[in-house]
């Protein structure tokens, strides 16, 4: 089971949604833990409940609403802390420390660093940053409408106190109303739609996939699940 954080104040559930949607195409087993304040996949994901925790299928994505450890999940589904999840992937939405240390990540997790430049959603990844104990390494993905070098050097200095390492690869994800327009549509239908997201949209997820499958990477593979989405 491999766990990845995604940390940062800006919106990440369509995101997640789409990383999550090409593993399953693929063959895995993907849980997404919502830790936010907001917990934004509550209203998002059609199946709504009154419940305080509930895990939900979407898509053939299990979606975790409400909890704050992984051991509350697996009470859910009637484990002991001892059990494994059955899971491939679980990605995790981040926005406070509370939610990283709750999750028990570790320095070997996969982590991303998702962000748009407004200081907003900058200082809620530096909440989380700045309780670290030890260096982490970590992936940039910028939300901006520029998509400039120029933006990962102000993130590096806004962040440069804290005990982060980031990767010489970055993902920029484009700033677009019309990207917007199908997440938006999609939510409404009540299903993954892909169709008239950008080119540049895509090839970010496809990044995003590629580095959150790490060594058992297979870009063959990741590349006709892509396709398969892009269907959709």
């Amino acid at each position: 089971m491999k766990r990845v954080a995604f940390i940062g104040g800006t919106d990440k559930t369509s995101i997640l949604i789409y990383i999550a949607k090409t593993l399953t195409i693929m063959g895995y087993k993907v849980l997404i833990m919502d830790t936010t304040v907001c917990q934004k996949s509550r209203y998002i994901v059609p199946t709504m409940q009154a419940s305080k925790r509930y895990i939900t299928t979407f898509e053939n994505i299990d979606i975790a609403i409400g909890f704050e450890t992984f051991y509350q999940i697996k009470a859910y589904n009637h484990l002991s802390k001892e059990d494994k999840l059955d899971y491939d992937y679980i990605l995790v939405d981040i926005d406070s420390y509370k939610g990283y240390y709750y999750a028990h990540l570790k320095p070997t997790d996969v982590h991303f660093y998702v962000t748009s430049l407004d200081l907003y959603s900058i200082r809620r990844g530096m909440q989380v940053f700045r309780k670290l104990t030890e260096p982490i390494k970590m992936t940039r993905v910028v939300i901006s409408k520029n998509m400039d070098n120029r933006e990962l050097d102000y993130i590096e200095k806004m962040t440069q106190n804290y005990p982060v390492k980031y990767k010489d690869e970055s993902i920029f994800f484009p700033f677009s109303t019309d990207d917007m327009s199908v997440i938006y549509e999609s939510q409404i239908a009540g299903r993954i739609q892909t169709k008239g997201l950008s080119h540049a949209y895509m090839d970010a997820i496809t990044y995003l996939v590629e580095t959150t499958m790490g060594d058992e990477l297979n870009k063959g593979q990741v590349r006709k699940a892509i396709k398969v989405l892009e269907k959709r």
